[in-house]
């Protein structure tokens, strides 16, 4: 995974991937990385993973973070995996993709997952696992800025593309399974 620095794209260059990012197809696609965030700041790619009802992803950090939006401070549900649209991660990292685990999520999808085309309440099977996709509001921070540019970081939590979820969704287990590179991820 590459760690040093890299271009940064403009807000012209990004925005001139807009037309590709829409041609995503809406029904059926392709899981096309998975990625597991052991500790804060460590990505570990994996061929595999395992999706589980209270963990997430198996061995990934989330499900020891306490959350101040959980009455108990356990983790979020509603925050257990994210999804990032791999035609948005390989724009905003300027087509490499070692850059892609960078942005934080552990799902990467060829898949329309604006919110038009996935709704919260939308499920989609990955794998031999059925995710849901929450409310909760997917958007990109002061790492996400640090690691793709100022640029990057407004286009993909810019008002006028908000609907596009360009910074990618949240989403829950609602079927345990497995997931791999290279499954097609569907809405059901």
């Amino acid at each position: 995974m590459a760690t040093d620095v890299a271009r940064h794209l403009t807000t012209e260059e990004l925005e001139a991937g807009l037309d590709a990012i829409r041609r995503a197809p809406a029904a059926a696609g392709t899981v096309e990385l998975i990625v597991r965030r052991p500790t804060e700041g460590e990505r570990e790619v994996l061929s595999e993973g395992t999706l589980d009802l209270d963990k997430g992803l198996v061995g990934d950090r989330w499900s020891a973070h306490r959350s101040s939006k959980t009455p108990d401070g356990s983790p979020n549900r509603a925050t257990q995996l994210t999804l990032m649209s791999a035609r948005v991660v390989d724009l905003v990292a300027a087509g490499d993709r070692d850059r892609w685990a960078l942005a934080g999520d552990q799902i990467y999808v060829d898949l329309d997952i604006s919110e038009a085309n996935l709704p919260a309440g939308t499920r989609l099977s990955l794998g031999s696992a059925v995710i849901e996709v929450t409310p909760e509001p997917h958007t990109g921070c002061v790492k996400f800025m640090s690691r793709f540019g100022k640029d990057a970081h407004r286009f993909v939590n810019t008002k006028p593309y908000r609907h596009l979820r360009l910074r990618g969704l949240n989403a829950k287990v609602i079927e345990p399974g497995t997931v791999s590179s290279g499954d097609t991820i569907r809405k059901l």
